[in-house]
């Protein structure tokens, strides 16, 4: 008996949109991760291997994702954010924690159990072309995992493909060719495609535009939030590109380090970071408005980033930190660490001096911190029901190149 239907993709029944700007819902979490931590063995010997220590690439993460809700997860490469992706969708077994998804604890989970769940969570890589098997058609790509999972027969089975592909803007003909016929843009479409083909509710995006030329970007982007729209998905979107993240988030998760040093709203991180890493990290991003640009301060962090295998004591930032000599007791941060904690703004900030701390534009101008104190000068963000346009060439009507 087939469970699935050969039609034109449908979004579920009275699955609930994006949430509001602050990621409150009375709803339970689809999501909820605990103390994560993922640690990977340093080992030395040949004959006899001994275990010297630990790539520790998530330390103590915790946060929640909402259904339909889209969580931004950015910070520098190595801070663990992929990490953190791939073990949420169990493609790792984690160290420590607890990983909950829709109430349904799978930390431990294995078998007939993690695989029923696994259904419901799905990856876009960042490699359109090295995520695709290149022996394989497109048709083949996108129906392979309807065939693992036995949904179908033959015939529904394609059906479905033909509507998927139509679905993410691609010529349903186009199944039979392989993935070196295909543009970048294209290739990741049918990557996105094979991510929808078991109705999932979860997708983990792990910086799936930035192998992309940036007009082609922007078509992802949009049709990513198109289908969120359609099918009431629920997206971990991992990326480097601040202005990306900022117009397709709801809220926005910054990793340091194997850890989460500071979580808000889209709009409220922008406009007033509050951990020094978050307002120097926001420092970098270019305003395409020469005299906002001008006005800004960038803040350059100095020193390299430290071993995950031997992080510092205390507080992990404190140093590269530019005001850890500025605020309150410098010593503190370096014999306590600071625990993620909530704040009267909404931010949740992993930082002992974090009310003292403001990057706004604003207030910037009027404590008249030197250069290096830094600032963010925060510009108005896309409306929300904007299509996603970067700060370049417009997008071409249709990605074929």
């Amino acid at each position: 008996m087939s469970d699935m239907t050969p039609q034109t993709v449908a979004p579920a029944a009275g699955v609930p949109g994006r949430t509001d700007a602050a990621g409150s819902s009375s709803a339970r979490p689809l999501v909820e991760i605990t103390d994560l931590r993922m640690f990977f063995p340093i080992t030395q010997g040949i004959l006899i291997s001994r275990h010297v220590g630990d790539v520790r690439a998530v330390d103590g993460v915790s946060l929640s994702i909402q259904k339909g809700e889209t969580i931004g997860l950015v910070g520098e490469s190595g801070c663990g954010k992929s990490t953190v992706g791939r073990t949420i969708l169990r493609l790792y077994r984690p160290t420590g924690g607890r990983i909950v998804f829709d109430g349904q604890d799978i930390t431990t989970a294995g078998g007939a159990s993690l695989r029923s769940v696994r259904r419901r969570m799905q990856m876009i890589f960042q490699d359109p072309y090295a995520s695709l098997n290149p022996r394989m058609t497109a048709a083949g790509i996108v129906s392979e995992p309807l065939e693992i999972h036995g949904v179908g027969v033959k015939s529904e089975r394609q059906q479905r493909v033909r509507d998927l592909l139509a679905t993410v803007g691609l010529d349903p003909s186009y199944g039979d060719r392989f993935p070196h016929e295909f543009s970048g843009g294209q290739r990741q479409r049918i990557g996105v495609a094979r991510a929808l083909a078991l109705h999932p509710d979860l997708i983990v995006a792990d910086e799936p535009i930035s192998a992309l030329d940036v007009s082609i970007q922007a078509q992802i982007i949009n049709l990513l939030e198109r289908l969120q729209g359609e099918f009431g998905l629920t997206y971990l979107f991992i990326a480097h590109d601040l202005s990306v993240v900022r117009h397709i988030s709801d809220r926005i998760a910054v990793m340091y380090l194997g850890r989460i040093v500071e979580t808000a709203n889209s709009r409220a991180l922008y406009e007033r970071p509050l951990h020094p890493y978050a307002v120097a990290l926001l420092s970098a991003v270019p305003i395409p408005d020469p005299a906002v640009e001008g006005r800004r301060r960038r803040i350059i962090l100095t020193g390299d980033v430290p071993s995950p295998s031997d992080p510092p004591p205390g507080c992990h930032f404190h140093t590269r930190c530019w005001l850890r000599e500025r605020l309150g007791n410098p010593d503190r941060c370096v014999a306590e660490d600071p625990a993620l904690r909530p704040l009267s703004s909404g931010h949740q900030v992993a930082c002992h001096f974090a009310e003292e701390v403001d990057g706004s534009a604003e207030q910037v101008q009027v404590t008249g911190r030197s250069p290096g104190a830094g600032g963010v000068a925060a510009a108005a963000g896309p409306a929300a029901t904007a299509p996603y346009a970067p700060a370049g060439p417009p997008p071409r009507p249709r990605d074929r190149g």
